[in-house]
């Protein structure tokens, strides 16, 4: 390890409907999802966020938590983040968040991570694939008064209270040095993620 100091993550996740999998009656009339219809998945860019975090476990220590906003039957999500080697989870459910909106959902995230405790980093996808807005994780950021990073592609270093994260976009690459803690959005080029196992 670089650094004896170790690192306590949060990840944010969502269950999303399949959208490579759509059928003729996957709209409802009044041209809303209808989600009934779509079988549920794992965020994609979501499962590269908890990817990064177990991987910042691994090489500088601390801990994962995952929370997800959703129904309970979202609570499949959390299971497989367990799986996938996560420390805790935790689910926000209640039918008052039916419907709710990038505002809302990042009000209601950011006051589930301050409840969790101590954070050193907040990882989420660059985007959900039902809704595409790409504003949850940012709007986080904003109402924890913490900055962010958006489109990380990978961890270069973490010592003491900065860190240093490599940045994709089509065009190429930067890198951005920051004062933790710090909220990440990661995109799918990132990483691998690591198969769900029970064991």
């Amino acid at each position: 390890m670089a650094d004896s100091r170790t690192y306590n993550s949060i990840v944010l996740v969502k269950q999303v409907p399949d959208t490579h999998h759509v059928t003729s009656n996957a709209m409802k009339e009044d041209g809303t999802m209808n989600r009934a219809a779509l079988p549920a998945i794992f965020n994609p860019e979501d499962l590269n966020a908890l990817e990064m975090a177990l991987q910042v476990r691994e090489r500088y220590g601390g801990s994962v938590t995952v929370i997800t906003m959703g129904p309970p039957s979202a609570a499949e999500v959390l299971r497989e983040s367990l799986y996938r080697g996560a420390d805790r989870v935790a689910l926000l459910s209640d039918r008052k968040f039916a419907g709710a909106d990038t505002l809302a959902t990042s009000y209601a995230l950011k006051c589930a991570i301050e409840k969790v405790g101590p954070y050193d980093l907040v990882f989420c996808g660059r985007q959900a694939i039902d809704g595409d807005t790409a504003q949850v994780g940012p709007q986080v950021a904003e109402k924890l008064g913490v900055p962010q990073i958006t489109y990380a592609e990978s961890v270069v270093s973490l010592e003491g209270d900065g860190i240093v994260v490599e940045r994709a976009f089509p065009l190429g690459k930067e890198l951005v040095k920051c004062k933790l803690p710090c909220l990440l959005t990661v995109v799918g080029s990132a990483n691998q993620p690591r198969p769900a196992s029970a064991s």
